[in-house]
């Protein structure tokens, strides 16, 4: 498609994601009046999994942003990566991970939604690390895949347990389960696990690190991920799991308290940033605290809150990202303290930042004001203990509105840069056209709000609250307490801005010195830790010695068997001495006596005939106990062997002493100890019985079945036919061995002069 459309390709290209959003579009009438699009394809049935999709209020949302702004990236990234000899590359990878997306928001299955979950990690990875040359972006890449990877196996676990307490993996019958899943000894295993997965997905505390770090990526990724898709995956799994899995102390302290430190944390690192993409990165970190914070608190407002900060941070926030993307291809620094006055250089671009700063910060008529607007609301409804939210809320929001000032406001504005790596000028059509379109939006639906709050924000809201709710969107409400914290934190906001270049730098430095301590520091301790633990496993289990080899698979054996023996009880077996008569007891000793003659022995030719009075001793058991057939076998299969390891060792040299001797008595304790595990569990065996014994069975059916009178040899040729075909296979195989053996030893023979 690259080669072939050039310069078109992105707009091409964005044709697919635009399609399947106007594909769900189309039903948002059904959704609103609460009826839900589903499909649903039997897959594995017996492992539960099936292809069940639900297209409902929350999907519909999540998947609208997905493919809305995937479109715009897309078109985007075609003049961002214009030339670049990977770029069909990068439209695969992009795809791809815009299809698992949507797979993701659209499952009905835990199951299925795990497996797209997977997919957005394997895919970002992908996109991370797409600049692969570059070291960062490989390590940076790593980190991702393996921080969410870790909570992703955390998940599935999480996942089982639930499928096995609700007897079911469809999430709408889940969601009707809540009373059974809360109620069950599994419940709090259940919300840890999830909230790992659906934690370290949306970097929540301790976890947050890999997202800042992410900005390896290409632009166009940072402002798809960050905006509509991955992080908001873990945000979207905690909204949908709500219904089963909410309403209780610990799922609502947990959010609370994990999402509010995560704001918090964000908003002050952010900062000390100074690359127009990691302060953006920040205050989708404090974002991802704040809706994790609001479905914590699990009130209807709360909800609402959540859904128009979700929905509004969406618009403006892609927006930002596209726009310092395009300083960044422009000018060639993103580096916001050497960046200003571009309004006049890159009009286009200014006006888009300039919208999407200012719905970032909440100011009135946008749409980010509604939503800021909303979460007050949420938080002086509250009481007692619980208002510590709209504290934490409003310190924030005032730090995000001077950080979107500080990406937004402050590269367009003042003195003209100097000394810039390129000359700016205004970017190509197709990477100002998206930003342009979602700041617009997020004025429109300021303005407008009713545009959106009955087709896309109430079903969301009752799809996350299990119920159906009605929601009227104000721009609005009079002189009241949240206006008065909004007016706040604008005026303290701006305050704050302004004191960028007096206080900000100088706390750089502090917080250069506490990176030692932080979550990343931990990580990157344990990933070495781990690759050192690694090595050293490696070097220990992995030796090259066959020795070492078969001790370790002998040990480990016998460790296993002797937790099987200690699982069924113990030591405790039944043996009759009167069973046995001398001539058994007789050649027992004899078998002990060749045994340790084969292991002691300094020639090879002794330990072999040793090895052989072993076999022929077992043979003549098989014959005291009633078994020829098993006698003849091994008779024939002692002699064979014998006779084979005469050929061989004859030219083999004589036993050397190459092990030192506390080895040798390391190897003679675990053949010792392996030996007596191995008797023990056989007569354990002669006394455990799971089913009725098959003897009877086979009697009754020899005759009826096979005709023949004769039981042993019914089940020798019938019943027991490609067991006793491979009896003959081995032992005509060794026949033709020594067959060959012998007849090489002749032509040797034959060639020697006489």
């Amino acid at each position: 498609m690259v080669k072939v459309a050039k310069d078109a390709s992105g707009y091409i290209l964005a044709l697919g994601p635009l399609a399947a959003c106007a594909l769900m579009a189309q039903h948002i009438p059904s959704i609103y009046n609460g009826e839900p699009i589903t499909t649903h394809v039997d897959w594995f049935s017996s492992l539960g999994v099936a292809f069940a999709l639900k297209l409902d209020g929350l999907s519909m949302l999540m998947g609208l942003l997905v493919t809305g702004v995937g479109a715009l990236v897309v078109i985007y990234a075609g003049g961002y990566l214009h030339g670049h000899h990977q770029l069909g590359r990068f439209f695969l990878y992009l795809l791809a991970f815009m299809g698992s997306m949507l797979g993701l928001v659209l499952s009905d299955n835990l199951l299925m939604l795990f497996i797209f979950w997977e997919g957005t990690s394997i895919t970002s990875y992908l996109l991370i690390g797409f600049n692969h040359t570059q070291k960062e972006s490989r390590w940076k890449s790593l980190q991702a895949l393996l921080v969410t990877g870790f909570g992703a196996v955390a998940m599935l676990a999480g996942f089982i347990l639930i499928g096995t307490v609700a007897g079911t993996y469809s999430l709408s019958e889940i969601n009707l389960s809540g009373d059974e899943l809360r109620s069950s000894p599994l419940y709090l295993a259940m919300i840890v696990l999830v909230l790992l997965g659906a934690f370290t997905k949306s970097a929540q505390v301790p976890f947050h690190f890999w997202l800042p770090n992410a900005m390896a990526a290409p632009t166009p990724v940072s402002s798809y991920l960050h905006s509509a898709t991955m992080v908001k995956a873990g945000v979207f799994l905690m909204a949908r799991l709500n219904p089963g899995l909410g309403q209780t102390p610990e799922w609502s302290w947990t959010l609370t308290i994990f999402g509010s430190i995560t704001l918090l944390l964000a908003v002050v690192i952010g900062l000390f940033q100074a690359d127009l993409k990691r302060i953006l990165a920040y205050t989708t970190l404090a974002v991802l605290g704040m809706l994790t914070m609001l479905l914590g608190v699990g009130t209807e407002l709360a909800f609402q809150s959540m859904v128009v900060f979700l929905f509004g941070h969406a618009l403006y926030k892609a927006a930002l990202f596209m726009s310092a993307g395009s300083i960044d291809h422009e000018a060639g620094t993103r580096d916001v303290t050497r960046l200003s006055g571009l309004r006049t250089l890159m009009p286009m671009t200014a006006i888009a930042a300039g919208l999407a700063a200012l719905s970032k910060s909440g100011f009135p008529p946008f749409f980010g004001f509604i939503g800021k607007e909303y979460v007050y609301k949420a938080g002086v409804a509250m009481e007692g203990v619980q208002q510590y939210v709209l504290g934490a809320a409003f310190v924030g929001n005032l730090i995000m509105l001077a950080l979107a000032f500080k990406v937004g406001v402050a590269p367009y504005w003042g003195k003209k840069a100097e000394n810039l790596p390129k000359k700016p000028h205004e970017a190509p059509v197709s990477m100002w056209i998206g930003p342009m379109i979602l700041a617009v939006l997020g004025l429109v639906f300021g303005l407008f709000p009713q545009l959106v709050a009955g087709s896309l924000v109430a079903p969301a809201v009752s799809a996350i609250e299990g119920q159906k709710v009605e929601l009227t969107l104000k721009l609005w409400h009079g002189i009241n307490l949240p206006l008065l914290i909004s007016i706040a934190t604008v005026a303290g906001g701006l305050v704050l801005f302004s004191m960028r270049k007096a206080v900000w730098q100088r706390a750089d430095a502090i917080l250069e010195r506490l990176k030692g301590f932080g979550a990343e520091a931990a990580y990157e301790k344990i990933f070495h830790g781990t690759v050192a633990f690694s090595k050293w496993q490696t070097r220990v289990l992995q030796s090259g010695y066959l020795h070492n080899y078969v001790f370790i698979i002998v040990a480990t054996t016998a460790g296993l068997l002797a937790w099987a023996l200690f699982n069924f009880g113990g030591l405790e077996f039944s043996l009759n001495w009167r069973d046995l008569d001398f001539l058994v007891i007789g050649l027992a000793v004899v078998m002990i006596l060749a045994t340790i003659i084969a292991a002691t022995s300094d020639t090879r030719i002794t330990s072999l005939v040793a090895l052989g009075v072993v076999g022929f001793g077992v043979a003549l058991i098989f014959v005291y106990f009633g078994a020829p057939d098993l006698a003849v076998t091994q008779l024939l299969v002692e002699t064979l062997v014998v006779v084979l390891f005469m050929f061989v060792i004859a030219r083999l040299p004589t036993f050397r002493a190459l092990s030192a001797k506390a080895t040798r008595v390391r190897d003679a304790v675990l053949a010792l100890v392996f030996g007596t595990l191995i008797t023990v569990l056989t007569l354990k065996a002669m006394t455990i019985q799971f089913e009725h014994p098959i003897a009877e069975r086979l009697a009754e059916m020899s005759y009826v079945e096979a005709k023949g009178k004769n039981v042993v040899n019914v089940i020798l040729v019938d019943f027991r036919a490609i067991d006793t075909m491979g009896e003959i296979v081995v032992v005509a195989a060794g026949a033709l061995g020594i067959a060959a053996l012998v007849a090489m030893g002749r032509g040797k023979k034959e060639d020697e002069p006489s």
